[in-house]
Formats: C-alpha cells, sequence, structure tokens
C-alpha cells in the first residue's frame, strides 16, 4: 500500500530549527527489518504524569503570545510521543485558534520574497506539524474537515517563490493534505474534491522542488484512486487533458533528471487512469513515448512495483476497449 510506504518513508516535511534558524526537510528511508517485538515492547508506551503535566502545559502556553513560539517549538518535536495530542490541541478552548493565528499572520508576508524570513516561516511550519497532527487522528480528522481548516494552508500552495522560506511552506502544507489524502477516507476526498487542491498540485508538480513534485504527486494519486476522485478527473475533456499535460511534461523532465519515486507516483497515476474507458482511449494516442520505450528501463530496475505498474498500463492500452451500450 503505498501511503503505508509513506507513512514510514516520509516524516513531515517539518524540522525543529537549526542553529541559522532554517527547518530541515529530510526523507526517511524505510524501516530495516527486526525481529518481532516481545510481549513487553509490543505494549503501549505508558505515558508518565510529569509528562502529561508537561504536555498540558505546553499546550496552555498556546494561548500566549509570549510562551507561543517556545510552545510550537516543543509540541512539534514531541508530538509523536503523546497519541492523543490531536484531541488535545483541538478540544482545548482556544488552541486551533491559536494555530490558525499563526497562519494568518503570515499571509501578508507573501506578497515579498525578502518579507518572509527563515524564522517566520519555520514558526509558521510548527504550527502546520500540529495541524498535520489533527489531520492525521481518526478522532479528529472529520472534525478539521468539517471546520474547513484545508482551506488555511492554500495560499501557501498557491506560491511560485522558490526562495527556501517559501518552499519549507509549501512542503509542510503539503504534508497536511497528504497525511488527510494517506487515511483513505472517502470523505476526504469527497471535500477537496469541492476545494482548489488539484489545480494547486498540479501547479506544484510542475515547478516545484522534487519533493514537494512528489507529495503533490502523491495527493493526486491517492485522489484518482477514489471512484469518485477517477470520474471528476475523466468527467470533461478539459479536466483530462490538463492533467495528462501535467504528467507528460514530468515525464519528459524525467528523462534528463530520472526520480524512480516521482516517476514511480507517475506511473500509478497513468494506470488508475486507465481504468476508465474514455481515459483509456486518449491515453492511446497521448502516453509520453519514454513510457513505451526503454527509456526509463535503468531507473524502473530499482523498483519492482513501479515497473509492474508499467507493464500492466501498456497491457491495459494495448487491449481494445469494449463498446459501452
Amino acid at each position: 500500500q503505498i501511503h503505508a510506504v509513506y507513512s514510514k518513508m516520509y516524516s513531515p516535511p517539518h524540522r525543529p530549527q537549526n542553529q541559522e534558524g532554517l527547518a530541515h526537510h529530510t526523507v526517511e528511508q524505510p524501516h530495516t527489518a527486526r525481529a518481532p517485538p516481545s510481549r513487553e515492547a509490543s505494549q503501549p508506551q505508558q505515558i508518565s504524569d510529569d509528562a502529561n503535566m508537561k504536555l498540558f502545559r505546553l499546550v496552555l502556553d498556546l494561548t500566549d503570545s509570549e510562551t507561543r513560539g517556545d510552545a510550537l517549538l516543543e509540541l512539534s518535536k514531541q508530538r509523536e510521543i503523546f497519541p492523543d495530542l490531536a484531541p488535545i490541541l483541538w478540544h482545548s478552548v482556544g488552541t486551533v485558534s491559536c494555530l490558525l493565528q499563526e497562519i494568518i499572520v503570515i499571509y501578508p508576508l507573501l506578497q515579498s520574497p525578502l518579507s518572509l524570513t527563515p524564522a517566520a516561516s519555520n514558526r509558521c511550519c510548527n504550527a502546520l506539524a500540529l495541524l498535520q497532527c489533527v489531520a492525521s487522528h481518526p478522532e479528529t480528522r472529520s472534525l478539521f474537515l468539517r471546520a474547513h481548516v484545508p482551506l488555511f494552508l492554500y495560499p501557501f500552495l498557491n506560491t511560485s517563490h522558490t526562495h527556501r522560506p517559501f518552499e519549507y511552506l509549501r512542503l509542510t502544507s503539503l504534508g497536511v493534505i497528504g497525511a488527510l489524502v494517506k487515511m483513505d477516507d472517502p470523505d476526504v476526498i469527497s471535500f477537496l474534491l469541492q476545494t482548489e487542491i488539484i489545480p494547486l498540485c498540479l501547479r506544484i508538480m510542475e515547478t516545484g522542488s522534487e519533493l514537494s513534485k512528489t507529495v503533490a504527486t502523491f495527493i493526486v494519486q491517492k485522489i484518482l484512486l477514489d471512484q469518485n476522485g477517477l470520474n471528476y478527473i475523466c468527467a470533461t475533456a478539459e479536466r483530462f487533458y490538463t492533467v495528462a499535460g501535467v504528467f507528460s511534461n514530468m515525464v519528459l523532465a524525467l528523462t534528463r533528471q530520472p526520480s524512480v519515486r516521482l516517476l514511480k507516483h507517475i506511473i500509478r497515476c497513468y494506470l488508475r487512469l486507465s481504468d476508465n474507458s474514455r481515459a483509456r482511449e486518449a491515453l492511446r494516442q497521448c502516453l509520453p513515448n519514454a513510457l513505451r520505450t526503454n527509456a526509463f528501463q535503468k531507473v524502473l530496475n530499482e523498483d519492482h512495483n513501479a515497473r509492474k505498474w508499467l507493464n500492466q498500463l501498456i497491457q491495459n492500452l494495448s487491449t481494445a476497449t469494449p463498446i459501452e451500450g
């Protein structure tokens, strides 16, 4: 399962500040195989009373403008330690409003590349990391959607500046949306289809960094894997050819600078599109030649699934489409 791989491979894009005040965005490698855990090790980790008290104090500190910056940093670093952090954040009075305030205050700075400092970007990324925690939790995900919180992230996805502070905001915002679609929840896809997420992702897929392109393509892939998402993109020729055109440009770029991770998601998207009869017929004409030939043979040797999906795609396109009616 792609979403299971991503849950291990990708940490949220945000990283704590280093000495220069910049956030680091790295890709974690899959965990190495280990012996099965003992019964003691498999038990849920017990959180001490002192740790819980510290957690509640940090959450309370979010509501104080004087202590919020340090609390954001500490909570973002420790969010994986506390399994109930998301419900605590959501149900604590005023906490989500404080997190949204950290996002909104950045909006005026998006107009100028020089006005957004690394420190301001990193502080906002800390708030976004906590929102990703809320988006990932089964108890708060639906509440997160019903409050339309993802819409607050779209201005960051709509930027085109390439400076690091802007890239970090885009990447961390994509991480929040990625956490939502990773759950394979039809309600998430239904919500996203009512927003501008597909055009925003397509733009990033053409102009973003490799990691941003990869996460944005992953989001589009998860939307396509949902039947409503596939139907939406294939509903009109304009939508289909817009998406297919972006994929084609990306494939052309990958012939010059290959990336097996990115190529894998693109192939999976093409394969899913081929499940739709009209899209399959169109792909027979517009599938990039690089995918029909051996242009990516060396790259695909590194990933068995990607090679299998490409073979299945070529087979789907070589099979005649039955006449419906």
